[in-house]
């Protein structure tokens, strides 16, 4: 049954009436949920917290197929049930035993089809506020192109959702969709573990001895880290979505850096991220470089299939040198990412150890998120359907300066987030020429000293 919103002076009795009749059910939220709430410079209901992708269809779908499997999904997934009810300390997930689809399809003219009309449709679709206590959510509208081409556009909130959520939910709905078919039995497989389920189990397992086990450690670590731009903190630097400059990184690139890491027994991500600090040395003219980096909190294969939000944040503070050579810098870099990442706790947590809480316009502990996007971004193929997943944001409106890198079979793909108030775009593409210059150069000459590899960059 739909849960209508009841009148305000009906509203605690109408509460009380659902959890009698299990149609509603309470849980705290989740140490992810809480950052949102007590940690981010961001309003939760600011629109710039919303998760958004496009999902492209080829397939000769229909309304009635689609609006069903985005049903069969909302009955699967719980967050897609979930709201917030506002409580005396802090909020409860409020999730309904039953929801209907919020779920619309639009046939787009012809006017309409093209790439920059529907990016203009979408972004409406984007920037629409969710009510985080009605709910629900997430919103998702089809596009119809052609009789074959269609658009999902998927807006989430980043409370019930994290990148990960995105690969999760396109499955969801290709499998969603399949059982639709003629001749498919129809059954909906319980997910092996709910959200509030795991939720339960992280607040069973961050009891206060291990919390301060690690706070001792960011205590040490993160002692005197300076931040990169105080002078341009303010209270209109931390609302609404930042602006997006795209640059890529051919694949022969990015399979030197494999290459590279390989050789040295780094990572990637290491890679990229002593790249990324030497980038900001460079651009800032400070050599301890402060940034955040997501790390997706799914090691468990229950919570792999499950939608929410469960990634957390951890600090990475480097120090960069110029008279070292970059093998020695990325060797020193991973040393670092492993400590950092072993020593992992909620970010809530973290910051109230810390003492630093969240002032207007301004980040606490860092204001710089680093990331690279490894979590599974499906391309789906079955009888009739074939999807194709393409993210646009993952909520990182709370931070001055962002650069999430995603691996795709032409290069990589970086993408700078800023606030232009802050940032002209032409510093951003000067900082995004001085990574790619450093990032060629640490490949092809891994034992040159980082000052060889910022020569003419400046």
């Amino acid at each position: 049954m739909e849960l209508k919103t009841p009148t305000p002076e009906n509203k605690r009795a109408a509460l009380k009436e659902w959890l009698g009749s299990g149609k509603v059910r309470l849980q705290p939220l989740t140490f992810p949920q809480r950052e949102l709430w007590e940690t981010s410079p961001v309003p939760v209901a600011d629109t710039a917290n919303h998760i958004c992708c496009l999902i492209y269809l080829r397939g000769l779908v229909t309304r009635d197929a689609c609006e069903a499997a985005v049903q069969r999904v909302v009955d699967r997934q719980e967050v897609l049930r979930l709201s917030f009810l506002p409580g005396r300390d802090r909020p409860l997930q409020m999730i309904r035993q039953n929801s209907r689809a919020n779920f619309r399809f639009r046939e787009l003219s012809p006017g309409e089809a093209g790439d920059d009309a529907v990016e203009k449709l979408a972004q409406e679709v984007f920037s629409e506020s969710f009510d985080l206590v009605q709910g629900p959510l997430y919103r998702a509208e089809v596009f119809r192109r052609r009789a074959d081409d269609h658009i999902l556009v998927l807006a989430i909130h980043h409370a019930i959702a994290d990148g990960w959520s995105l690969g999760a939910f396109i499955q969801d709905f290709c499998f969603a969709y399949f059982q639709g078919l003629p001749g498919v039995p129809e059954t909906v497989q319980p997910l092996p573990l709910s959200y509030s389920a795991w939720g339960a189990e992280e607040r069973a397992f961050w009891q206060s001895g291990e919390l301060e086990r690690r706070a001792d450690f960011w205590k040490s670590n993160l002692a005197g880290s300076r931040r990169l731009w105080n002078s341009l903190e303010g209270p209109l630097t931390a609302s609404g979505a930042p602006e997006r400059w795209v640059t890529q990184l051919p694949a022969d690139l990015a399979d030197a850096a494999g290459e590279l890491a390989r050789a040295a027994g780094t990572t990637l991500f290491s890679s990229l991220l002593a790249t990324f600090q030497i980038a900001l040395f460079q651009w800032t003219g400070s050599d301890d470089i402060l940034v955040g980096t997501p790390v997706a909190n799914r090691t468990r294969q229950g919570i792999r299939e499950t939608i929410g939000y469960c990634a957390g944040i951890v600090p990475i503070r480097g120090q960069v040198d110029p008279d070292l050579p970059f093998s020695a810098c990325l060797r020193s870099v991973h040393r670092a990412n492993l400590d950092c990442f072993e020593n992992a706790m909620p970010f809530a947590e973290l910051v109230s150890a810390l003492k630093d809480r969240p002032a207007p316009g301004h980040n606490p502990v860092f204001e710089v998120r680093f990331a690279l996007q490894n979590h599974p971004i499906p391309e789906v193929s079955l009888r009739g359907l074939s999807a194709r997943l393409r993210m646009r944001s993952t909520g990182t409106a709370r931070f001055h300066l962002g650069c999430e890198i995603t691996a795709l079979k032409e290069g990589l793909e970086v993408v700078w987030l800023f606030r232009p108030e802050l940032f002209p775009l032409a510093e951003i593409k000067r900082l995004a020429d001085i990574f790619q210059a450093v990032f060629a150069r640490a490949c092809w000459a891994p034992e040159n000293r980082i000052a060889a590899l910022l020569k003419s960059t400046r």
